[in-house]
């Protein structure tokens, strides 16, 4: 079966990138990444793809907080087309993906986000439920549409919140749930394209 081509954008140390990454080399996912692109220049997914012989590239974003500026959102198309990527991932991206990409890439953008959406979208979600009272949380993979954290849900995990968690805590619980939940549904995509688990 073909490779499934992936380009990954993220903003922070990319920890999801890696697990994708480790599942790939391992022989657990029958993908590739092709590029890794980022809009914070410092950003550590940048080092670890290239620590890996990845293609990786920063895209300054421009002066909004929450977006990039629509110019720098179609260079991050032209840089994905043109290493041919069949799907998106955000892995750890902190902003908002607009028309450019949207309708690049329809359909073919995912994200995981560290709460079971409808629940807690947004930034620190598992704040949101810690404060919340919630005596569980965990993790959803969804497809990317123009709104925050609401499109299409592909696949969730749970993850208990215990009665002495921090937000610390619970965040790298999250996160243990993520490393294992991303590559499987990607490797799902890949199997068959739009399933979900």
């Amino acid at each position: 079966m073909e490779k499934l081509k992936l380009g990954v954008l993220g903003s922070g140390k990319g920890s999801n990138f890696r697990a994708i990454q480790d599942a790939i080399e391992a022989g657990e996912l029958n993908a590739e990444v092709r590029i890794v692109i980022s809009d914070v220049e410092s950003a550590g997914i940048l080092d670890l793809a290239r620590l890996r012989g990845l293609r990786a590239e920063f895209v300054p974003p421009g002066k909004f907080r929450t977006k990039m500026e629509p110019e720098a959102e179609q260079r991050v198309v032209a840089l994905l087309k043109s290493e041919n990527v069949d799907y998106v991932v955000l892995a750890g991206f902190m902003r908002m993906i607009k028309t450019p990409l949207l309708n690049a890439f329809p359909s073919r953008i995912i994200n995981i986000h560290p709460s079971l959406l409808p629940n807690f979208p947004g930034i620190e979600a598992w704040k949101q439920a810690l404060a919340s009272g919630a005596t569980v949380t965990g993790c959803t993979v969804h497809y990317v549409d123009s709104g925050m954290d609401t499109g299409e849900i592909l696949a969730q995990r749970e993850v208990p919140i215990l009665p002495d968690d921090t937000a610390e805590t619970l965040h790298s619980r999250i996160q243990v749930a993520e490393h294992t939940l991303y590559p499987e549904v990607i490797a799902t995509l890949n199997a068959n394209q739009r399933s979900v688990l």
